[in-house]
């Protein structure tokens, strides 16, 4: 229980850390960079399942990145770009900080049901798989909104 306890804490701070972060990255204009390098960095996280207690079952996997995948609409919902000053900025969403916390509140209720049932080892391996299967396809989304959005931006208009 105690490795349950500090997950969910840590869980916590993190949902604090990425509200702060995505308050602080608003103020500033989005670059391609910034959409595509969190789930690179994200990704060396894979380096768990090297281990036994890490790794999940199929089922888990597929569970897991489902939960990710249904995750994503909401956050790909509230993530918008607009162009301001000629430049690109993530427009601000009021749903945004709602949803991260109802999402962290469903991930800590699953986790409290979860850990009963479900080995921690796997269930971090679990949580990580739907964390990376949520990242994903909302940055790929961010950047396609984001290209489509430069695109119009340095349009070169006809003489």
């Amino acid at each position: 229980m105690n490795y349950v306890l500090a997950s969910t804490v840590g869980a916590v701070g993190m949902a604090i850390f990425v509200t702060y972060m995505r308050l602080k990255a608003a103020k500033k204009p989005a670059t391609a960079k910034k959409i595509i390098l969190p789930p690179i960095f994200m990704s060396t996280g894979a380096l768990m399942f090297l281990f036994p207690i890490f790794r999940v079952d199929f089922l888990q996997i597929i569970e897991a990145l489902t939960a990710g995948l249904l995750f994503s609409i909401l956050l790909i919902k509230t993530s918008k770009f607009e162009i301001r000053n000629n430049d690109i900025y993530m427009k601000r969403s009021k749903a945004f900080l709602f949803i991260l916390i109802g999402l962290l509140i469903v991930r800590v209720i699953a986790k409290l049901v979860l850990s009963s049932s479900i080995d921690v080892g796997e269930l971090s391996g679990m949580f990580w798989i739907l964390a990376f299967g949520m990242i994903v396809p909302w940055r790929m989304a961010m950047f396609m909104q984001f290209r489509q959005l430069q695109k119009k931006l340095y349009a070169v208009p006809a003489n």
